[in-house]
């Protein structure tokens, strides 16, 4: 059995490798890098030397993002501005992300999922800092992959910014990542909002949030002949939308290829909760009703509450895809 080397260096490029492979025959080995850019504020992270997905964190942003996603084939799954004139133009979209509606004692009310429209400086729009409400990047807090397995973490601390100088929620992601092999990969992510500077009430409405949001390429999507299956056996916007499920699958056929990303909601968040879905191509998990949009839920000074997500990104459709079976797989800690 070949040994494969493994590098680490400043820009944390380390290989991973399976931990158990075949002795009858050579295994491709899955190899992912980190390659963090200062003056471009990215950590991009790449699966066998191919992107998978970037983080951006730039100063120049109302929110943080996971932008590009890439399908297992290299296509673009994700939007990043969602702007079309004729139709579906929400360009506060951002691909993969995490944002609410919240109000900190005695300061105003701020619309974090709106951001995008607060402050942009016309006068400059080249300005790196044109935005009043942000949710902020602060720091990397691990980017490392494990020895001898195809996995690897990233962390970050960040701030949710009123008037680029109060501060409502911080906030840990953690990430975990798993290549599967085949341009496949699995993210494993916990969002941590905590309510440090006093106590933080969630006055977001009963149709604009998500924990967290995806808004898929319109390559993917209903409209293109994409389809959404949650777990229940409910599909698309109809069947999916405000409805209760564990995981939600969008996949579509794109260049004559078939692929998908699923979202998995974990045991470890309260259940039953009900999912947000659209046609044209976002939808994320709801929180239970109890602390959903609209019943202005009050997380106290100290307290924090955790979302806990799981991202497949994979071929085919949802059968071909063995969305079920990695559901099944990840509540058992397999995956």
């Amino acid at each position: 059995m070949k040994y494969v080397s493994i590098v680490a260096a400043i820009a944390l490029t380390v290989a991973a490798v399976p931990a158990r492979p075949p002795a009858d025959k050579t295994v491709a080995i899955p190899k992912i890098e980190f390659r963090n850019d200062t003056k471009t504020a990215t950590q991009t992270v790449t699966i066998d030397g191919k992107e998978a997905f970037v983080y951006l964190h730039g100063e120049d942003l109302e929110t943080t993002c996971f932008y590009p996603v890439r399908s297992p084939s290299g296509k673009l799954m994700t939007l990043k501005i969602a702007d079309d004139k004729k139709k579906q133009s929400y360009p506060h979209h951002r691909s993969f992300w995490f944002t609410d509606k919240i109000q900190l004692d005695g300061q105003r009310d701020v619309n974090f999922y709106a951001s995008y429209y607060t402050g942009i400086d016309k006068k400059d729009p080249k300005s790196k800092k044109p935005f009043r409400d942000r949710i902020k990047h602060v720091k990397f807090l691990r980017a490392e992959v494990l020895k001898d397995k195809p996995v690897a973490h990233t962390s970050m601390k960040l701030v949710w910014e009123a008037d680029r100088k109060t501060p409502y929620l911080d906030e840990t992601r953690d990430v975990r990542i798993v290549a599967l092999g085949g341009g496949q990969y699995f993210l494993d992510i916990t969002f941590t909002v905590t309510a440090a500077y006093g106590n933080v009430r969630f006055t977001s409405d009963s149709v604009h949030y998500a924990w967290p949001y995806v808004r898929m390429h319109p390559q993917f999507s209903v409209d293109k002949g994409g389809t959404i299956t949650n777990s229940e056996g409910g599909v698309n916007q109809k069947g999916t939308h405000d409805k209760v499920a564990v995981w939600i699958d969008y996949s579509g056929v794109a260049g004559g290829v078939t692929e998908g990303l699923a979202i998995f909601s974990h045991p470890d968040n309260d259940h039953p909760h009900k999912w947000l879905t659209r046609n044209y191509g976002c939808f994320g998990p709801r929180r239970i009703d109890a602390r959903s949009g609209n019943k202005k839920y009050v997380l106290k000074k100290g307290e924090s509450l955790k979302r806990r997500v799981g991202i497949l990104v994979h071929r085919g459709d949802v059968k071909a895809g063995q969305v079920a079976r990695r559901y099944k797989m990840y509540v058992a800690g397999k995956l």
